[in-house]
């Protein structure tokens, strides 16, 4: 190892890579990292961490209606974006900062720079520094993209959320995934007028399609608009959209009124950054929103890394293709996290940089297990699931489906309308529970416990022997007797 800088140079500084070049260094390699943006990632410094913040704000507003009805005396007003941006920022900071130290104590050299690969051993650093290392590590994740039409340039994608000045008034989400349902429910919940445009006939697609059912019914009934088979076709800025019907560009036909009503009102308020923006669906109905949100999708960071001086081969994706042990074509370079498009979960890249480690620094080979990873949509209510969806488990074996949907105790008691979903999905043959699907308030929280059951290989019967912790919303899970539907 003495012919090379380093044993290990990582590319990327996210939860992934941090974790693989501390637990590489514990067991002795001479470790670096490089990082051109923030130490922390996608998750900590503009995903998981500060949505989950905006989600904890944003519930409030339930929780306070919730308190008066209850009979609690509560006198409050409009959500502030600012003072909570500073102390999410300040939040973020520190975070930052615990990751760096994280790494100097353990050792790890740290290069503040881009890097790009030169061949297989050499890293070219943006600071002017070149470096040798006998293993190197991409885990450099992804980022979201905008969609290839005119004027997309307008529109924010998910990082720009936490960037904001001020809330819009109204916003359009482009996209029916998590990210565009959960930002949804943050930003309604903050007292933003929220319009969805998504392609497709439902939200959360490759999830249970009755538990995203029910997310929808709650997120529409809550006052979200969504508008499904719909997408858009043009946008401009509102002001370009007024001159160009003026010179007679777009026909009254093509603008309608109520856009051009749209367009008086939004004139009247705060332009903010650069003023509304007009949007035409396919279907020719126009609208003016102060802000539009493109969630369609993320791509892998692979450009401009030099991978082309390497034998390491992309997918169709971009992503870096790897074998069951996060190995390249290059037998010296390695991918985790995002950047591979497997799993893209911060806790399953810290998995995989574990079990790279495992491989290559502890000589025992430990190939990645993404079988049965339990994950959580923070909507509001919460999705939670693991294991197979109901319309997957039917096409690979006969199954039993036990669910159940009702108002759970805190709601009812207010006669409000809000419900929840207790799902299993159960092998005939087997009786092991292949699936468990949650939609509920904390449903995040009961998924991580019902996934070590159903991890585990866990039975019905074994569920059922469980006795119920009452009142609770999740003793419907060991209380269900009877299947709803077999197939």
């Amino acid at each position: 190892m003495a012919d090379f800088d380093y044993d290990l140079f990582v590319i990327g500084g996210g939860s992934g890579g941090v974790r693989a070049a501390r637990v590489a260094a514990s067991e002795g390699a001479k470790v670096a990292l490089a990082e051109d943006s923030r130490l922390g990632g996608t998750c900590v410094i503009r995903g998981c961490v500060p949505k989950k913040l905006m989600v904890f704000a944003s519930s409030y507003r339930e929780t306070m209606q919730e308190a008066a009805d209850y009979g609690w005396d509560c006198t409050y007003g409009e959500f502030s974006w600012p003072p909570f941006q500073k102390k999410l920022n300040s939040e973020l900071d520190r975070l930052e900062q615990v990751y760096r130290g994280l790494l100097e104590g353990s050792d790890v050299d740290i290069f503040d720079a881009r890097a790009e690969l030169s061949d297989p051993h050499t890293i070219e650093l943006s600071s002017g520094e070149i470096k040798t290392a006998k293993h190197i590590l991409i885990a450099t994740g992804g980022h979201p993209v905008r969609p290839q039409m005119e004027n997309a340039h307008l529109g924010m994608v998910s990082d720009d959320i936490f960037k904001m000045e001020q809330l819009p008034k109204s916003i359009l989400i482009i996209g029916g995934g998590y990210i565009a349902c959960e930002f949804a429910c943050v930003l309604h919940n903050m007292g933003v007028e929220v319009e969805m445009f998504i392609r497709k006939s439902g939200i959360l697609r490759g999830f249970d399609e009755e538990a995203a059912g029910l997310v929808s019914e709650m997120m529409q009934q809550k006052g979200i608009k969504i508008r499904f088979g719909t997408t858009i076709v043009e946008m401009k800025r509102a002001a370009d959209a007024e001159d160009d019907e003026r010179k007679g560009t777009n026909s009254d036909a093509a603008m309608g009124a109520p856009a051009r009503e749209d367009m008086k009102v939004k004139e009247e308020a705060d332009e903010g950054e650069g003023g509304p923006i007009w949007v035409k669906a396919a279907n020719g109905e126009t609208r003016v929103f102060d802000q539009v949100l493109f969630a369609t999708g993320r791509k892998p960071n692979t450009s401009d890394l030099g991978l082309e001086n390497t034998d390491v081969k992309l997918g169709r994706a971009g992503e870096i293709e790897v074998d069951e042990y996060s190995q390249t074509a290059q037998p010296s370079i390695y991918a985790i996290g995002d950047v591979t498009d497997r799993v893209a979960l911060t806790p399953v890249a810290i998995r995989e940089g574990m079990a790279f480690v495992e491989t290559v620094f502890k000589s025992n080979p430990t190939p990645v297990d993404h079988e049965l990873i339990p994950s959580a949509v923070f909507t509001q209510p919460e999705m939670g699931t693991i294991g197979m969806t109901e319309e997957e488990a039917m096409e690979q074996e006969p199954v039993d489906v036990y669910c159940t949907s009702f108002r759970p105790m805190q709601q009812a008691f207010l006669d409000r309308p809000d419900r929840v979903l207790m799902k299993l999905v159960v092998s005939q043959e087997t009786d092991r529970v292949l699936g468990c699907h949650i939609v509920a308030p904390a449903a995040g929280e009961m998924i991580q416990m019902a996934g070590i059951a159903v991890k585990m290989g866990a039975t019905k019967a074994q569920f059922d022997q469980v006795c119920a912790v009452h009142p609770t919303m999740s003793e419907e899970l060991v209380t269900m007797k009877t299947p709803m539907r077999s197939g």
